[in-house]
């Protein structure tokens, strides 16, 4: 069975980059494309057993590179309000970041250079629990001030940028 308990497991920081063979990066570009691929078929597309892609995909998951997941559109789920969160800290941000990690709501967490500190996306029911959200955000010790970007219309959101790496920079498909 594929499935590892995802759930159980938060996809927190990661370390640095791993090193990532071809087989890796094929592993990854065929469940980018599928995320039900049998492993048979992915094995007789690289050229190995379906045991090395069988213990390959639980070291990659296991490593936290990898999730094979479901991507569902919130808002045509009937999710109602859904927005990036752009935060200020005073001082180093980790803590705040960690806190809101822990949030369900809370979809997307990074640290980020530039005029926000972090970067959350919010997907709630309704505008009023985007609101206590908010709230709960500006309550957190050692937050400045928070700027809220509604989403209207969910136009693009794409997960195949594929693992092409070689000397630490992607490039194109061969």
């Amino acid at each position: 069975m594929r499935r590892i308990e995802q759930r159980d497991r938060p996809r927190g920081p990661v370390s640095r980059a791993v090193e990532l063979d071809r087989v890796d990066q094929r592993i990854i570009e065929a469940l980018q494309k599928n995320g039900r691929e049998p492993f048979r078929r992915i094995a007789v597309e690289v050229g190995v057993s379906e045991a090395t892609i069988r213990a390959r995909y639980a070291r990659l998951c296991e490593e936290n590179i990898l999730q094979v997941t479901g991507v569902t559109n919130p808002l045509g789920l009937g999710f109602d309000a859904q927005a990036m969160v752009g935060i200020r800290t005073a001082g180093a941000p980790e803590a705040v970041a960690d806190a809101i990690a822990k949030w369900e709501e809370a979809g997307y967490v990074v640290i980020t250079a530039g005029q926000f500190d972090i970067l959350v996306e919010l997907v709630c029911a309704d505008r009023r629990q985007l609101l206590e959200l908010t709230g709960r955000i500006r309550e957190l010790e050692g937050v400045v001030s928070t700027e809220s970007f509604l989403y209207l219309e969910l136009w693009k959101q794409l997960y195949d940028w594929g693992a092409r790496i070689e000397n630490g920079v992607r490039v194109a498909a061969r």
